[in-house]
């Protein structure tokens, strides 16, 4: 028959790589980086538009490759077309089956990829479920998931993974929440119900501080670090001087930088709270990021690869090197904080502004818009004097 042809065989379907593997009409086979194996079809349901205006197009999940042979994945894509090209939705309409929880959080990942900021906090968000939920919950129907199936995922890890464990059950809320909404299940979701009952125990969670230098040890420390010759010795300078994040420092190109203006401008996609971060640059920083220029490389702290910024764990590998225990990169910004904190006649927002934190409540960050920058040049000098003193 036409309709079960293809270019995937029986073959190809179990051996196939990552990635997403067209069979034709629409029909596909995505295989994860973890070798799970499921059917996508998508189709352009005819008269329909989405939000922008333009033809209505969706993927649908058909089953995991191990359940729905490729006969049946060809004939169910075949009835979704047929569908579509009839102006009906097979979201609403299609004869199929309840999936299951793992099809709807694998369907719910694709869907949102294009939100998160980089493809390694997409990956954790399916990750996390994998580990976790799909063990016990994977092939459950959907329709079938209450209180007592969120609890066997959850209460293993509540007490001892507790951080892990909320953003588990956030995930698991998403994706039953987009299960109601396809008109897969019914009534309250579970884990909102559970919250909302506090029938998990209550979990006193101990504040983790980034272990962070002394303030008064760290001009013998940067004029040990200023005598390495590594990228990893010269992104940690730049760091230590800016007080910035890892990998606002390591992911820093050159059109971010204004020379003239003397400016590190990051933008909002690369900072933590979103907004746009202007560095007032001072002398000794750019005594350290200009000679580096002389590499002509898209980025200022080149790894291993062309082009490419070095590993996140290359600064602390390098602590490591220098046999400096118990001291983490990002402890850095802590340092910073308590040496302004010391000063006479710092203001507390302007020190906090300098770390790229929100100040106050919405309403006074609404009317208090300045981001300070001449105060913060100011102190960011009087910062980059001190640790880089006997550099003079």
């Amino acid at each position: 028959m036409a309709a079960l042809s293809g270019k995937l065989t029986k073959n190809l379907v179990r051996t196939l790589g990552p990635g997403r593997h067209g069979d034709g009409s629409g029909l596909y086979l995505v295989v994860d980086p973890s070798g799970a194996r499921r059917w996508i079809v998508r189709v352009t349901v005819k008269g329909q538009r989405n939000r922008e205006g333009k033809p209505l197009r969706t993927d649908f999940g058909l089953g995991g490759a191990d359940v729905v042979t490729l006969n049946e994945a060809r004939d169910r894509a075949l009835e979704y077309r047929r569908l579509a090209k009839r102006g009906i939705n097979p979201r609403y309409n299609g004869r199929q089956e309840i999936p299951c929880f793992e099809e709807i959080a694998r369907q719910v990942h694709i869907e949102r990829l294009p939100t998160w900021k980089n493809p390694k906090h997409g990956q954790q968000w399916i990750n996390t479920l994998a580990e976790y939920a799909f063990p016990k919950i994977g092939r459950l129907p959907v329709s079938e998931i209450g209180q007592p199936e969120v609890l066997q995922v959850l209460l293993p890890v509540w007490t001892g993974k507790h951080e892990t464990a909320k953003r588990l059950a956030q995930r698991m809320k998403a994706v039953l929440d987009v299960a109601k909404s396809k008109g897969f299940r019914d009534g309250e979701n579970p884990v909102t119900t559970i919250r909302d009952a506090r029938v998990l125990p209550q979990v006193k969670q101990k504040v983790q501080h980034h272990k962070a230098m002394h303030w008064k040890d760290v001009p013998a420390f940067y004029a040990e670090l200023s005598t390495k010759d590594a990228m990893a010795a010269k992104a940690l300078m730049f760091t230590c001087l800016t007080a910035s994040r890892t990998s606002e420092a390591l992911n820093a190109t050159w059109d971010e930088f204004d020379f003239e203006q003397q400016l590190w401008t990051v933008p909002a996609s690369r900072m933590k709270a979103d907004q746009e971060h202007r560095v007032p640059l001072t002398p000794q920083m750019l005594a350290v990021v200009e000679p580096l220029k002389a590499l002509r490389s898209k980025v200022v702290f080149e790894g291993q690869k062309r082009h490419r910024p070095m590993s996140n764990m290359a600064m602390l590998m390098l602590l490591r090197r220098m046999d400096v225990e118990g001291i983490t990169v990002h402890g850095f910004r802590s340092t910073f904080r308590d040496w302004a904190s010391e000063q006479p006649n710092v203001a507390r927002e302007v020190a906090e502004l300098c770390l790229a934190h929100k100040i106050g409540s919405d309403v006074e960050r609404a009317y208090a818009r300045s981001d300070l920058l001449a105060k913060r040049r100011t102190l960011m000098v009087e910062w980059s004097q001190f640790v880089a003193r006997s550099q003079r």
